[in-house]
């Protein structure tokens, strides 16, 4: 008898496994296999996992995505692909990163970007986010420990989810991929190690008026001591990451 409920709720739990594993839509698919993406970043999908990242994330064929400090532009390039001609995705670079970018001697972006013409770039303050048109999706990829640290100010991080919400549609998504930190540290680690509390992150957003509705574990590494910083050459590319999904209430 203990062996056949032993059976029962194994099979039970491969069911339900296969059932929750989500099939990548064909759009996702084409936008991860096109040709024009650059090497340097096809090279990067097996440690990133795109596929995995827009289906939790739903994106969709029309979308209008902000994309936060989009960095050398990877996702964007996927999420211009996969919301196609009737979508686009706002390329967000903050102001709070001027005076980096300068020492670095970083062109700052604008205009559209001229091998999709559905990404435009944004350059405003992190607190006043602005778009002409409410958005479906926002999205930060390995930079929301960057807004509590010194050289980008640090902004007020309430003001940045606050402008956030303001940006989404009701039943808009906020989707949070960062590098995790010790559990319980807090913003201790964000300046230095470059990690982030998962829990700090939930209760900064939630504080925001949104509701957590989901968690992404693709990324998860629990072999990952969360003590070295995340260049440190044993552990870069094999963080141990946390991907948050958030809804502004429909209402």
């Amino acid at each position: 008898m203990k062996y056949g409920l032993h059976f029962t709720a194994a099979a039970l739990a491969s069911v339900v496994g296969s059932v929750a594993a989500s099939p990548t839509p064909p759009y996702i698919t084409a936008a991860i296999s096109d040709k024009s993406r650059p090497a340097e970043d096809t090279a990067r999908d097996a440690g990133r996992k795109p596929a995995e990242m827009l289906v939790f994330a739903g994106i969709k064929p029309g979308d209008k995505i902000i994309e936060l400090v989009p960095g050398k532009g990877y996702f964007t390039r996927i999420f211009a692909k996969a919301v196609g001609p009737s979508g686009h995705v706002y390329a967000f670079l903050p102001t709070e990163l001027d005076a980096m970018m300068q020492k670095h001697n970083m062109p700052i972006p604008s205009g559209t970007d001229a091998s999709n013409p559905n990404v435009s770039f944004m350059h405003q303050s992190l607190t006043a986010i602005s778009v002409t048109e409410p958005v479906d999706i926002v999205w930060t990829s390995q930079n929301y420990h960057d807004m509590h640290d010194s050289f980008m100010g640090p902004p007020d991080i309430s003001k940045v989810n606050a402008a956030i919400y303001r940006a989404l549609k009701p039943g808009g998504t906020y989707v949070v991929l960062d590098h995790a930190a010790e559990a319980g540290s807090g913003l201790r680690d964000t300046d230095t190690l470059h990690r982030i509390d998962p829990d700090a992150v939930k209760k900064e957003v939630t504080a925001a008026g949104f509701v957590f509705v989901g968690e992404d574990s693709t990324l998860r590494n629990p072999a990952d001591p969360h003590t070295k910083n995340v260049f440190d050459p044993s552990i870069r590319g094999k963080t141990d990451q946390f991907v948050f999904k958030f809804r502004k209430p429909a209402n």
